[in-house]
């Protein structure tokens, strides 16, 4: 076959585009199809026909399983952890309608890890000397930029990570400097260019809290297993009409998913319908 001949989709059997293929290990796949595969899915071109129908099966099946989601905690801003701990699930995603957009559902056994990556780079300041120039100071100063990342490690048949930045743009820190008369520049020129600790930064510390939080409430999860009830036999009655009271104080927000007792939506402000 050229390199220009029609190609179709060897999922949904339409034809491909100019470029809107998607090369398999044995076959093509088409954009359309290529959306509806799991966001966390990195090895499509090592991935066989029969692989990606399996998975588009699992994805099926999943959407069913984004339906019933009930959120009961959230964590996050832009991409969100959420936490369905009626069934013992989890998902990670920036979407509000999880049966549309059909995020993957995953079990809090199938976690096997979480850790908070921080990244660092660090920028040289400079100033204008008397001829125009941009020169170092002495000593040098810098500026840090941070990128805060959640690692989740899990069991599952497609994926194995779920990498994730917490901030929606860099956290930037600039050491604070005292002022150095000429008595002092000698031996400052000997020493660092101020006390790098990013600790003093508010915002810095908000996503490395945020970050510490999720992994522990993740790590927990996994730890936790079904809850055996051990009431007595004679507390049914008074159990059942709390179970009642609670269930009819209980609603879920139409436009989020997310369980409340509220007059309003705890996790996206809605009102109550």
């Amino acid at each position: 076959m050229g390199l220009f001949d029609k190609k179709y989709c060897d999922i949904c059997g339409e034809k491909i585009g100019l470029l809107g293929n998607r090369k398999l290990e044995d076959g093509n796949l088409c954009k359309d199809c290529a959306k509806k595969l799991s966001p966390w899915f990195s090895d499509r071109r090592r991935s066989t026909v029969e692989d990606i129908k399996g998975q588009l099966a699992y994805r099926e099946e999943n959407r069913e399983k984004a339906a019933q989601f009930c959120i009961t905690r959230s964590f996050g801003e832009d991409r969100k952890v959420l936490l369905d701990e009626e069934h013992r699930w989890f998902t990670v995603t920036r979407a509000r309608d999880l049966a549309e957009a059909n995020p993957d559902i995953l079990d809090f056994d199938a976690i096997t890890g979480c850790r908070l990556d921080i990244d660092e780079n660090r920028t040289e300041l400079t100033r204008e000397d008397a001829d125009g120039k941009d020169v170092s100071y002495v000593p040098p100063r810098y500026e840090y930029s941070y990128d805060f990342f959640l690692i989740i490690t899990v069991r599952h048949p497609y994926f194995d990570e779920m990498r994730f930045p917490l901030n929606s743009s860099s956290v930037y820190y600039e050491p604070q400097h005292a002022p150095m008369s000429r008595s002092t520049m000698n031996h400052s020129k000997r020493l660092s260019a101020g006390r790098v600790d990013p600790e003093d930064c508010a915002e810095y510390r908000k996503y490395r809290q945020m970050g510490e939080e999720i992994c522990q409430r993740l790590n927990e999860a996994c730890r936790q297993k079904q809850p055996i009830s051990t009431v007595p036999e004679g507390d049914n009655v008074t159990n059942e009409a709390e179970q009642v009271t609670s269930a009819a104080e209980r609603w879920t927000c139409p436009a989020c998913g997310g369980a409340n007792t509220g007059r309003f939506c705890e996790y996206c402000g809605s009102p109550r319908p």
